[in-house]
């Protein structure tokens, strides 16, 4: 479940409990009826960055050597999925989104999150943000999409280009 153990509205500890007319799934409540956490999943977005024909992977400043993958964000109040993943591009290497289109949606259940994913041709020049080390241009035949979260949504975008597609465990290691 989640941290919260108080209710936000009065202070009282919240209990688990079904909630009526949702299938009888437990959820974190007030026993005095002000709240219910839902846990709903967070979208996230995800880019397949296209830049000057290649693909642009990054590494983030939490992973470990030579992991790299999309550029990812989570959406803002009032931004639509395409705002809020070309102010992400913008915001972590500094491209601009000229062009972006939906590949797809994808659930990523270990971490509660919806995956929103877009290929997006970018331009600009690249410059990294303080959450990002590196990044890695890659011709797309090269790209070896991962069996989680957004690396379905690089192997669908290689399947929509023609591209073979060919799995690796986590996300890419490169050499």
């Amino acid at each position: 479940m989640s941290d919260f153990k108080f209710c936000p509205i009065c202070g009282v500890s919240l209990t688990l409990r079904s909630v009526d007319g949702d299938g009888g799934k437990i959820r974190l409540t007030c026993p005095e009826g002000h709240w219910t956490h839902w846990d709903n999943p967070l979208p996230v977005l995800a880019a397949v960055v296209e830049f000057d024909g290649h693909i642009l992977l990054a590494r983030n400043a939490a992973w470990q050597d030579n992991m790299f993958a999309l550029i990812t964000g989570f959406m803002e109040r009032d931004e639509t999925p395409e705002q809020g993943i070309a102010r992400e591009l913008k915001e972590e290497t500094n491209l601009d989104a000229d062009q972006i289109t939906l590949i797809g949606v994808y659930e990523f259940m270990r971490k509660n999150e919806l995956i929103i994913a877009y290929h997006v041709k970018a331009s600009g020049t690249i410059q990294l943000s303080a959450e990002l080390l590196e990044y890695r241009l890659l011709p797309p035949a090269k790209v070896k999409p991962w069996r989680a979260g957004t690396g379905y949504a690089v192997a669908d975008w290689m399947r929509q280009q023609g591209l073979e597609v060919e799995f690796v465990e986590r996300p890419i290691l490169v050499e």
